[in-house]
């Protein structure tokens, strides 16, 4: 049986904390049996993206964002703006580096978000992504075939809690150091293919999962056209004749995940290469028939940066530290439970300081951390924590849905991806 709205809430609290795996188990299958019977299915965003590719439409991006905490309540909160705006192209996504230290499978997330589409009422395609399924350049060198295993191995678990959307990043194989282009891509073509192929022979009959591939590290040096060109022709030369390809690319135009922390805490200001974002998005619709260019790390910049997201034909924009700053910022959130999660990551990650950096510094870049730490404690903030805090949130998701034109998109999702 499932369980109707009212009941939602005990049963998503066991899916996250029961004792039992058995249990957890048991709670997740059945918020999934109440989403289905509700018209909540988790999609492939792939059939929007072709349409886009073929020029159908135009002038949207799609928000992805990432939730590290309060999964259920700040998944609400997303709801809720899509509901009053009419929103159906979003994305829910979970990076891998993101699934260890907030210590959210990702089958827990996926139930998260289900539940709350059910305690919202909500009802349509839900898309839930793996971001940043990144291969560890490290450990690729000593020992590749363990650490392209555990990527597949992540996949395969990813897919089967209903991540029908996955973003490989091999970005971090990229050689800068060889002279030619397509040697400098060449590792992160081979990895992306193999990638892309072993996704082809899981995903459920009948529906292609949307693939992202990446091809500049964020925080690197910025991408161009050549780069591109130089990853898609040994990527496309790896592929099976009939394999269907990435419908995406993430590029690197400046930004920085979670943005530069000044001394004082605040954040630098960002100088993005917009035209550089619309000339990859241009070329990856024209030549390769994706949805176009990713942006990576967006989340910081200024409010006034968004809606040039759209302007330029920007596919996708990947949104995170942003909401993790209006939970820790928050006037709403508790100032002892605060007190105590700074001082635990200062003791816990003292090894992480560096030298020179300032104690605002590192709990600014450290703070994500405390999801893991502090799960129970923050799925159990008072009532009104929980409700101021999910108010500002709410506010920012429709200021960010009506930035990136995604407002009234729920006929266009409709017409181009598969129930």
């Amino acid at each position: 049986m499932g369980a109707d709205s009212a009941g939602i809430d005990a049963l998503v609290e066991g899916a996250v904390f029961a004792a039992r795996e058995e249990d957890r188990q048991d709670a997740r299958r059945r918020i999934t049996e109440s989403a289905r019977a509700r018209g909540i299915e988790p999609a492939s965003i792939q059939g929007l993206y072709e349409a886009a590719g073929k020029g159908l439409y135009r002038g949207i991006t799609v928000p992805a964002i990432n939730i590290r905490g309060l999964t259920y309540q700040v998944a609400r909160a997303v709801f809720r703006a899509a509901l009053r705006r009419e929103v159906g192209a979003f994305i829910f996504e979970i990076a891998r580096s993101e699934i260890g230290y907030t210590k959210q499978r990702p089958g827990e997330y996926a139930a998260c978000v289900l539940a709350a589409a059910v305690k919202e009422e909500f009802s349509g395609r839900v898309f839930i992504q793996g971001d940043h399924f990144q291969v560890n350049a490290a450990r690729y060198a000593s020992e590749r075939d363990k650490e392209l295993k555990a990527i597949e191995d992540l996949i395969r678990e990813s897919v089967a809690a209903g991540f029908l959307n996955i973003d490989v990043d091999a970005s971090t194989l990229v050689n800068l150091g060889r002279e030619r282009l397509d040697e400098q891509q060449e590792d992160n073509s081979l990895v992306t293919a193999r990638m892309t192929r072993f996704i082809r022979g899981i995903e459920p009959k009948g529906m292609a999962i949307s693939v992202g591939g990446e091809i500049g590290e964020v925080g690197g040096r910025n991408s161009t056209v050549e780069d591109l060109r130089a990853f898609m022709k040994g990527y496309l030369k790896l592929l099976d004749s009939g394999v269907k390809g990435i419908s995406k690319i993430s590029v690197q135009t400046g930004t920085t995940h979670g943005g530069v922390v000044l001394p004082d805490g605040s954040i630098a200001k960002v100088e993005l290469d917009l035209k550089v974002l619309e000339q990859l998005s241009n070329l990856a619709r024209q030549e390769y028939g994706m949805a176009g260019a990713v942006q990576h790390g967006a989340s910081t910049l200024p409010d006034d940066a968004f809606s040039l997201f759209p302007q330029g034909g920007t596919a996708e924009v990947h949104l995170a530290t942003g909401f993790q700053n209006i939970i820790y910022d928050s006037p709403h959130f508790p100032g002892e439970l605060l007190s105590t999660v700074n001082n635990h990551l200062l003791e816990t990650y003292a090894a992480e300081k560096k030298a020179g950096e300032t104690r605002e510094q590192f709990l600014y870049k450290t703070r994500k951390k405390a999801f893991g730490d502090f799960k129970k404690e923050l799925w159990d903030l008072p009532e009104d924590s929980l409700e101021g805090v999910g108010e500002a949130l709410e506010k920012q998701f429709s200021f960010l849905f009506q930035q990136l034109n995604v407002v009234n998109t729920v006929d266009l999702v409709k017409r181009y991806v598969a129930a």
